[in-house]
Parts: C-alpha cells; sequence; structure tokens
C-alpha cells in the first residue's frame, strides 16, 4: 500500500473516532468488526469488548431473537434506511440498563467484504424531555380543569343564593328580574362545564353547550312549554372561549326575550338558533322567532330593555356588527369578524 493510502486510511481512521455519533460496523454474519469512541461511551463497552462479538451483544435479550431476521431483510435490500421504522427502538449497555435509539443502517462495500454500517442516536435526553414537556403540559391541563370545574361551581352557588332570594320576595317583577340574571350565571356556568367535560380548554363545542342551555330556558319559562319549539344549526362550530361566553350570553337574552314576548297567549311557534362559520373564520349567530313581530315604532337603539342593552354590549365587544329584522320573523343576527376579540 502507498504511502498516500496509508495516510488516507489513518485521516479516515481518526474521522471516524471523531464523528459525534456511535458508529459500528457489522459484518453480513452480524460480528461487530468495528466500533467508534462514541460506541464505546454509549454502551458502556471497550473497542476490545465488542470487536468480534455478534451485534446482538448490544440488543435487549427480548429482541434477539428478531435481530437477524431484520438483518437478512436488510441484505436482500440493501440501501440506506433508518432500522425500525414506526417501532421503539431500545439498546442494551454493559451494565444492563436500556435506553431508547434511534439507529440508520447503511450498506459499505469494504477490502474485506460488503459490510452494514450502523449509526445509532441515544434518545435518552430527548425522550427524558419529551416526558418533561408532557407532563409540564398535563400539570397545565389539570390546573385549567380545576379552574373551570371550581368557576362552574361558583357560579353555581350563585345561581342557588337567588333562588334563596327569591323564595322571600313577593314582588313579580323583582323575581323576573332575578330569574333573569340566574339564566346569565346559568349560561356562563354551561360554557365552563362544557369545556371541563370536553378537555378542549381552548374551544367550546357550541353545539353541546346550546343542546344544554336551550331546554333549561325553556324549563324557566314553563308558560311557554309545549308550544313552542326551538331548534338549533351549529353543527361541529367551536368557539374559543373569549368568544363562547359573549355569544352565549347573547343567545341566553335574544331566546329568553322571545321567550317571555313573542308568543303571548299561548300562541305557537318556534324559535331558531343558527350559528355558522365561513373558512375564513367569521361567525355568524343568528336568533330569530315566527313569534310576535317588534313594533315599527319601536326604537331599538333607546329601548330600556337590559336585555337588548347586553346584547349591543356583547356584539360590541365581539368587535361584531348586529342586524334586526322585526318581522316575517323576527331575527337578530350578529356578525363577528375572523379572530374575534383580542
Amino acid at each position: 500500500m502507498s504511502t498516500r493510502n496509508i495516510q488516507l486510511d489513518e485521516y479516515l481512521g481518526q474521522a471516524f473516532d471523531r464523528i459525534p455519533v456511535a458508529m459500528v460496523v457489522v459484518t453480513q454474519q452480524g460480528m461487530i468488526t468495528r466500533v467508534n469512541r462514541l460506541a464505546e461511551a454509549t454502551f458502556g463497552y471497550t473497542s476490545e469488548e465488542m470487536l468480534g462479538q455478534p451485534v446482538e451483544m448490544l440488543v435487549p435479550e427480548r429482541y434477539r431473537h428478531a435481530h437477524p431476521g431484520y438483518r437478512r431483510g436488510f441484505q436482500t435490500e440493501a440501501t440506506a434506511r433508518p432500522m425500525g421504522a414506526g417501532r421503539d427502538l431500545s439498546g442494551l449497555r454493559k451494565d444492563g440498563s436500556e435506553f431508547p435509539v434511534e439507529i440508520g443502517i447503511n450498506p459499505v462495500d469494504t477490502g474485506e467484504g460488503p459490510m452494514i454500517l450502523s449509526v445509532i442516536l441515544d434518545l435518552s435526553e430527548r425522550k427524558q424531555n419529551e416526558r418533561r414537556i408532557s407532563d409540564a403540559l398535563r400539570e397545565k391541563e389539570l390546573l385549567l380543569e380545576e379552574v373551570h370545574h371550581r368557576v362552574k361551581n361558583n357560579l353555581q352557588v350563585i345561581h342557588s343564593l337567588l333562588d334563596l332570594q327569591m323564595l322571600k320576595i313577593g314582588d313579580p317583577d323583582l323575581v323576573a328580574m332575578l330569574r333573569d340574571s340566574q339564566n346569565r350565571i346559568r349560561s356562563m356556568s354551561m360554557i365552563h362545564q362544557t369545556l371541563y367535560q370536553s378537555h378542549d380548554f381552548a374551544r367550546v363545542d357550541f353545539q353541546q353547550f346550546l343542546g344544554e342551555l336551550l331546554p333549561s330556558l325553556m324549563d324557566s319559562y314553563g308558560m311557554v312549554a309545549g308550544h313552542v319549539a326551538i331548534n338549533i344549526e351549529s353543527t361541529h362550530v367551536k368557539l374559543p372561549i373569549n368568544e363562547a361566553i359573549p355569544c352565549g350570553l347573547i343567545v341566553n337574552e335574544l331566546v329568553s326575550n322571545a321567550l317571555k314576548h313573542g308568543f303571548p297567549g299561548q300562541r305557537r311557534g318556534t324559535i331558531q338558533v343558527v350559528l355558522e362559520q365561513a373558512e375564513d373564520g367569521s361567525v355568524s349567530l343568528s336568533i330569530s322567532n315566527d313569534g310576535v313581530a317588534i313594533p315599527e315604532d319601536q326604537n331599538l337603539e333607546r329601548t330600556g330593555s337590559l336585555g337588548l342593552q347586553l346584547v349591543r354590549l356583547l356584539t360590541r365587544q365581539l368587535q361584531g356588527t348586529l342586524e334586526v329584522q322585526r318581522a316575517d320573523p323576527t331575527r337578530f343576527t350578529v356578525h363577528i369578524p375572523p379572530g374575534g376579540p383580542p
């Protein structure tokens, strides 16, 4: 061998040793012929302890029976590729401990015949970091879950206190005002309950929320039970909580107004709640009813109704716009732009 070739082999040997990943060269029969320094450090063996030994010594015992078959399969289609794609792989250290690995296998031609070069990455630190991140996320999820649960419980306590207060009041107008406040509190409580049950603390399944809120509103205004129907259309719409709570309160106010004023004297009819979300993220919330129309001479901008004042205030909070159709049917539509409130 020429001096130049000897120098080149020495250079390649030094580079092989200094590469910052563990590398193991294996014969087609599975015997280790060369390892670099990081492979020694990774597995805890000296090179003398590994050379001439079957590569299965670096594999946990429970996987050794299958390993020769994987090696033969590689030899039939010898192209560079990751080993065990889709499977969690483990290495075995000299002290008997196992650790997660990622292995790339490459065919190499040498003066001693074809060999297999294995590049081995120790994933222990990465897996530990992933576990830490996962544990931290889980802790935050548990905290958010507890927050929503406690907020819901506190709102229910306020709801119950108003119940006790109504028992001591004889004025029917004042009782009606307290009942309206109860319904608003219940609406907010149900948003938190929906989040708590879904374990998705970023977005509220609004159809599920409406399916619980609207029957409870119907029960609250028992005088319309049996002759007014409520229909919901909001399939697969999920809203962030900063949109869901204002939208929930808007639905509460407008459905309550329709139940109280839209169907006098056992008049039959339907209330329709429609929530649609466009591809750009904008949302349209519509509450309509075929009951008594809003008189043309009624100034909705200056109405003394707290409910309508709240609807306008909540619409501004959502940075949206409110459209009103007075009759055939009576309809309130809130348009919320993409992104919603900050």
